[in-house]
């Protein structure tokens, strides 16, 4: 199969939004589209009966309809439609494995929210192989959204192992599109750098000047590997999801890792990456690495 972005589609507004984002990537990279909608009683193909009476009618018509807006936008752009019979999560996750991004679309939800509403965006983001873009719906859900300049790429670093994958994906990214990128870490205080007035200076310095030595080493290979890319990084003295969240404001995408291997008993998102999927405002990209 010819590399592909998988969009999954269930007619959703969010799932929409995430068709149209994918076909622009898909554009940008010059690869196929592929609009997956996955449905457990799908009827077996070729069905070879009217339409009124057709099990896999709506669905049909369900790709069909994006498949035309999108043709319509991008003229050049290769789509391939796909009926899956088979449980949706379980068929994005197969996708996932055979693309180079799989994008779905997010109502942002809390995780209690998304537990009792069957959203099934989160188990995939957290087992898939491969990236995994969030797209929520914008303000218009009646057609395309009025065309606006791209933002930044935003990519978070923990910089407590190895990250290139993530790097990788968010130097590309912001390649493909022309766009600035940024580099954030955000790293909390340990308790030792307060005191009954404050803060220690000194020790929050030391913290600083480690955390730059770090990003620096991080970020080196791929500067030389995009020279012409416009590349800034930033250390914020506080959470994680909060130096993130700041940082993500007019953001055109945040690119967060998901760890491939994590304790047994630990959840399979960090809090980083849970608090980018439901708090975000812009597309995010969570990224599994080693």
């Amino acid at each position: 199969m010819d590399p592909v972005v998988t969009v999954g589609l269930d007619g959703s507004p969010e799932s929409l939004a995430a068709a149209r984002w994918a076909a622009d990537e898909a554009d940008r990279r010059r690869l196929t589209l592929r609009l997956l909608h996955a449905w457990p009683m799908l009827a077996p193909e070729p069905t070879h009966v009217p339409a009124e009476i057709d099990q896999n009618y709506w669905a049909k018509k369900l790709v069909h309809k994006a498949r035309a807006e999108l043709q319509a936008t991008h003229p050049g752009l290769p789509i391939v439609g796909e009926l899956v019979a088979d449980d949706a999560q379980d068929a994005l996750l197969r996708a996932a494995s055979q693309s180079e991004m799989t994008v779905l679309g997010s109502r942002g939800l809390e995780l209690v929210e998304s537990y009792f509403l069957g959203d099934i965006s989160t188990p995939v983001v957290a087992r898939a192989e491969r990236p995994v873009v969030l797209v929520r719906a914008g303000a218009r859900s009646d057609g395309p959204p009025t065309p606006r300049p791209p933002g930044g790429v935003v990519v978070a670093l923990k910089l407590r192992g190895p990250c290139d994958d993530l790097l990788a994906f968010a130097f590309e990214t912001a390649a493909a599109r022309g766009v600035p990128l940024r580099a954030v870490h955000g790293e909390s205080l340990p308790v030792h750098a307060y005191t009954p007035w404050g803060v220690d200076h000194e020790v929050t310095e030391e913290i600083k000047q480690e955390a730059r030595k770090r990003l620096n080493l991080a970020l080196h290979p791929w500067r030389e590997k995009f020279p012409q890319l416009d590349v800034a990084d930033s250390i914020a003295l506080e959470s994680p999801a909060r130096a993130l969240a700041r940082a993500a404001e007019g953001a055109g995408l945040l690119v967060v890792g998901r760890r491939k291997h994590r304790p047994p008993l630990a959840p399979r998102l960090g809090s980083v990456a849970q608090a980018a999927i439901h708090h975000a405002r812009c597309p995010v990209a969570v990224v599994p690495h080693d």
